[in-house]
């Protein structure tokens, strides 16, 4: 069963062992495990529903809770600590276009607020509620979950938008195809979650990211739907495919979408290298990706996000032998590890891999081979339970994303660490910061920045606080170094005050006029993407 206020399945779990329990005690002192708030506490606080009864919306305390939040930090702290925020007034689940079609209408004319939700694993703030008059409606799309038609002469498949990723994926697979779309949050994240965010999955270097696979569909808005058709290439104008991609139901409800597929790879492999330190890390996966090798991913930790992986994974005999020769090697302190996919034909694989590690080689690269690769891939997407672990020792963790040009790639990433830690010796207080590339290009190459601290006393508001100040303080650094607001985990509400820094007043005035266009009554996701309605009380 789904863990109410946790990440993932509650029969999963991430174990800390020994070594990785010294580290956090050495890094960040003793943690301060807390008393979690109950669901039933939590249940008994939600308000009466202000929505009339409806045959398709359920307006119960349970229902509306389990769809008042998603993932971020300050979701997770609210619930941990019982700060109940404004739920939903009700929920439909739809099971068709025409009944979303329905419910849009209804609430365009009695002025309700419509909040999309499927997979609940935004980490970006895309699902709470306002503090509002106006009555509260979640459609939740988790029951268009099916594949539509899938034409192999095009390899298209077009999927209800509530469909979860291990679902897109059992669906093709059926048929010989993939999508390649894995992001982290692939367990539970949705086809339609992953256009209206933009998101990148792990092996996007082969696959695309998601707006090179998103080819059309179908959104309910307001004032009428939009349909798309899939076109090879069009110069028909700019592409409406942009209006649906990242506009994280401010416009409307993406409930089809088409997708591009592959073949299934005849060959499929993860590689473990270890480079002698970052300038030489990061000066070989740039020179591969600007060869354009048909690698499936590069995935780049810098040394201390290579120490903590190497704690974490335990079996401390064999990890000190692998230090050991990797030191003979001149990979000691500040080594760094990257992670290299490999999916093709046998003959491609093979010629790709051999390719890369000759070029790797000229940067003092040591292969490890495939044994740590089968064991990261068997093992990628339960990353976000550590959470929940380090949780219940006491520590927090949260992570943030950007991408930028690679003359500012070093710099930020060392200018978003340094502001964590800047911010929690406010405190006094340490904080664990730690990096990887996770998708690179020609252009430059996205940074995933990962932080832990311990919790501190006194329940949701000095969590809230600092949490606070940690973003706000790396978004700083992040706009000052070009980079984006967000790579992959969208815009939602976490963001929203910092977009104006990349968009600019003329791009930030032409997002609200779309807003207007579609959504005349101010209906749609209130409060995500652009800051027109107030934040929950804090």
């Amino acid at each position: 069963m789904r863990r109410w206020n946790g990440w993932g399945d509650d029969a999963t779990s991430m174990d800390l062992n020994d070594r990785a329990r010294a580290m956090m005690a050495e890094r960040l002192g003793p943690g301060l495990p807390g008393h979690d708030a109950t669901r039933e506490a939590l249940l008994a606080k939600v308000p009466p529903s202000r929505l009339p009864p409806h045959p398709l919306i359920q307006t119960d305390a349970s229902t509306r809770f389990a769809m008042a939040l998603g993932e971020s930090f300050a979701d997770w702290i609210r619930k941990r600590f019982g700060a109940l925020p404004p739920v939903p007034d009700g929920v439909a689940f739809v099971e068709s276009a025409e009944q979303v079609r329905e419910l849009l209408d209804l609430a365009n004319a009695q002025s309700w607020m419509v909040i999309p939700f499927a997979g609940g694993t935004s980490v970006a703030g895309h699902l709470d509620c306002p503090i509002s008059q106006r009555p509260i409606l979640s459609i939740n799309l988790t029951r268009m979950n099916r594949l539509l038609h899938l034409d192999p002469a095009s390899q298209l498949a077009s999927f209800g938008a509530g469909t979860p990723g291990p679902m897109v994926e059992a669906q093709l697979r059926a048929h010989g195809y993939t999508l390649g779309h894995f992001p982290q949050s692939f367990e539970y994240s949705t086809v339609g979650g992953w256009v209206v965010t933009r998101s990148s999955g792990q092996q996007s270097l082969r696959y695309g990211r998601i707006e090179q696979l998103f080819a059309g569909g179908r959104m309910e808005t307001p004032v009428g739907p939009l349909t798309i058709p899939t076109l090879p290439a069009s110069s028909a104008g700019p592409d409406l495919r942009e209006l649906v991609m990242g506009s994280e139901g401010r416009f409307g409800i993406l409930t089809e979408a088409t997708v591009r597929v592959t073949p299934l790879p005849e060959h499929e492999s993860f590689h473990a290298i270890f480079l002698p330190n970052w300038d030489a890390a990061e000066a070989a996966v740039r020179t591969l990706v600007q060869h354009k090798l048909p690698l499936s991913m590069m995935r780049l930790s810098n040394g201390i996000e290579t120490e903590t992986n190497l704690t974490l994974a335990g079996h401390a005999t064999l990890i000190g032998w692998l230090e050991r020769y990797l030191a003979l090697r001149g990979c000691g302190a500040g080594k760094c590890m990257l992670m290299l996919g490999v999916s093709a034909d046998r003959r491609t694989a093979r010629h790709a891999l051999k390719e890369a590690r000759r070029t790797l080689g000229k940067f003092g690269a040591v292969y490890i081979g495939t044994a740590m690769g089968s064991k990261w891939v068997a093992n990628r997407f339960k990353g976000p339970y550590l959470r929940n672990t380090l949780w219940d020792q006491g520590y927090s963790a949260d992570t943030i994303e950007s991408a930028v040009d690679w003359p500012n790639v070093k710099p930020l990433m060392l200018a978003m660490e340094q502001a964590a830690r800047d911010v929690f010796a406010q405190y006094g207080e340490r904080v664990h910061a730690f990096t990887h590339l996770s998708h690179l290009y020609p252009q430059g190459s996205s940074i995933y920045s990962q932080f832990v601290w311990a919790t501190a006393p006194g329940g949701f508001a000095p969590n809230f606080e600092r949490w606070q100040k940690l973003k706000a303080a790396v978004a700083a650094g992040i706009a000052a170094h070009g980079g984006t607001v967000s790579h992959q985990h969208g815009v939602g509400r976490d963001h929203a005050t910092h977009l104006k820094d990349e968009k600019g007043p003329l791009g930030m005035a032409t997002l609200a006029e779309l807003c207007r266009h579609f959504d005349p009554n101010k209906i749609m996701n209130p409060g995500k993407l652009l800051q027109d309605e107030g934040p929950w009380a804090s």
